[in-house]
């Protein structure tokens, strides 16, 4: 089949539609009617989420496919994640400049394998001709009384991240030159990052671990400055952080030390999950952490407002105790960063 042969239905049928069930467990109907039937299940309400990536914003024109097409679904799963919600099933909407055989077979394979991984269905979609951009919603069950809600941070509570933070905004830097890699480690060091920034992991199992033990989450996609802040400004809270704390990879440890703090505090495109947690609950959050296999740590503390009518605030402060001034903000999608 010729480059130019291939029309929108027939790319539909060819790269998406022949490996996506007519009917998914997770659907009453899925792809091929003018709506995909999704009903609740008994106990569970739905979490629905929608993300877009736009080639030149979110992610580098060269892009291997296969990776783009794993990293498309794997930012709407990761709010799954942080939600406590389980995968159910997704619709994928996109624009293409042109329809390459080679781009989509190995930007589906990226996509389905994660997909199938989670146990997660194609239900539905679009595509037109256009600049490349790329548009995934995503539905998952969760109990009501257990997902994990910006909202729901109190004072005294634990502030604990999952796996390390900085990777990825350490990998961008590379990629546009901001900084450079060097030593013993420096090709092993750029892959890390590479990996990190186009191969985020959803931390499914750890968000459905943390129902009931957790209060709030979300997951770090604009950074843990601007991130953490959702939290507080939606639960009214301050919180104290030790930026020492902050977990980051041996690879991020190498980079000079402004740039090690402004990854892991302010980089995007972590996909980690921040959250809070009564006190009481460190050693089931450590023995949760062991049994997903994903580490987690405690970076802080959430306190209340000195006075109602204040805005919530991040006091950042060294593992001393050292009270630090930073200026720091998260990733805007209306402004460079």
């Amino acid at each position: 089949m010729s480059q130019t042969s291939l029309s929108e239905f027939s790319l539909i049928e060819r790269f998406f539609a022949r490996r996506a069930s007519r009917h998914p467990h997770g659907a009453e109907l899925g792809i091929g009617d003018d709506c995909a039937l999704l009903a609740p299940r008994a106990g569970q309400t739905l979490a629905i989420s929608t993300d877009m990536l736009v080639e030149g914003r979110h992610f580098f024109a060269d892009v291997d496919p296969h990776a783009l097409g794993h990293k498309t679904l794997a930012v709407n799963l990761s709010d799954l994640a942080a939600m406590g919600a389980k995968p159910r099933a997704f619709t994928l909407a996109f624009a293409l400049p042109d329809a390459r055989e080679a781009w989509l077979a190995a930007f589906s394979d990226g996509l389905f394998e994660l997909a199938e991984r989670f146990d997660c269905a194609l239900i539905g979609g679009d595509t037109t001709r256009g600049p490349l951009n790329l548009c995934v919603t995503v539905f998952g069950d969760v109990p009501p009384e257990t997902a994990l809600r910006r909202d729901a941070a109190r004072p005294g509570d634990d502030i604990w991240v999952s796996g390390a933070l900085g990777d990825a905004r350490a990998g961008l830097g590379v990629a546009r030159g901001e900084w450079t890699v060097s030593g013993a480690d420096a090709a092993r060091d750029a892959a890390a990052f590479r990996h990190a920034l186009e191969r985020p992991e959803p931390r499914i199992a750890l968000g459905l671990a943390l129902r009931g033990v957790a209060r709030a989450a979300l997951d770090i996609s604009d950074g843990l400055a601007g991130d953490l802040l959702h939290i507080l400004e939606r639960s009214r809270v301050n919180a104290s952080v030790d930026a020492g704390a902050v977990p980051r990879s041996a690879a991020l440890s190498r980079l000079p030390g402004d740039v090690q703090r402004r990854c892991t505090l302010s980089g995007g495109d972590d996909y980690e999950l921040c959250f809070t947690a009564a006190a009481e609950n460190r050693a089931a959050i450590a023995a949760i952490g062991e049994q997903v296999n994903v580490p987690v740590t405690r970076i802080g503390t959430i306190s209340a407002l000195k006075a109602p009518a204040d805005q919530p605030a991040i006091a950042w402060h060294d593992s001393a105790g050292a009270p630090l001034f930073l200026t720091l903000q998260g990733f805007d999608h209306f402004h460079a960063d």
